[in-house]
């Protein structure tokens, strides 16, 4: 290998070693940017509600591609919010439309990562809407220095975590789920 290339290849480790570093944990685990989306999620103690929906809807080998995608992934916590049942009744087989419809609300295609969205938001006079990969619109604002997400149905979402890289987009952990019209 000449002197170039492992230059190029020291500091491509480095930038790789200074990104880990600087993902915040989540779920009690390290997120590594060098894996995607599924392959973090999975990792994630606060997100197994989350991937056994992503299973049932098929979604695992969209989120597994090249992306780029920006995430807003609910917590455990934001799923147990929805009233008693919703979760067992979305996650069965005759409900996979409604599911898939919800989890891909809750992607944006492009990789946005909070200062992205606050610049969008700036530039929008404090609102920006983002369109989701499922068609439906969000509506991004900030309350503080906090990253606030409107769904179409008026329910709210806050951004706990952000900036949470992968190798094929960023992911954004929210408090609770985003309900599409």
């Amino acid at each position: 290998m000449n002197k170039f290339a492992q230059m190029c290849a020291i500091t491509l480790v480095a930038a790789s070693a200074i990104l880990a570093a600087h993902n915040p944990m989540v779920g009690g685990h390290e997120m590594f940017p060098s894996k995607n989306i599924v392959q973090n999620a999975l990792n994630s103690d606060d997100h197994t509600t989350l991937v056994a929906a992503v299973k049932a809807a098929g979604l695992v080998d969209t989120l597994e591609g090249p992306g780029p995608f920006t995430v807003f992934a609910p917590t455990n916590e934001a799923f147990a919010k929805l009233p008693a049942g919703a979760v067992d009744t979305l996650l069965m087989t005759e409900n996979k439309a409604t599911l898939t419809k919800i989890l891909t609300y809750h992607v944006v295609s492009g990789k946005m990562d909070s200062k992205e969205i606050a610049r969008a938001i700036k530039a929008g006079n404090g609102k920006t809407e983002l369109t989701a990969v499922s068609g439906g619109k969000l509506w991004a604002s900030m309350h503080g220095s906090d990253i606030i997400l409107t769904d179409e149905k008026g329910g709210m979402a806050k951004v706990t975590i952000s900036n949470v890289f992968q190798s094929n987009g960023v992911i954004h952990v929210i408090d609770s789920v985003l309900i599409p019209n």
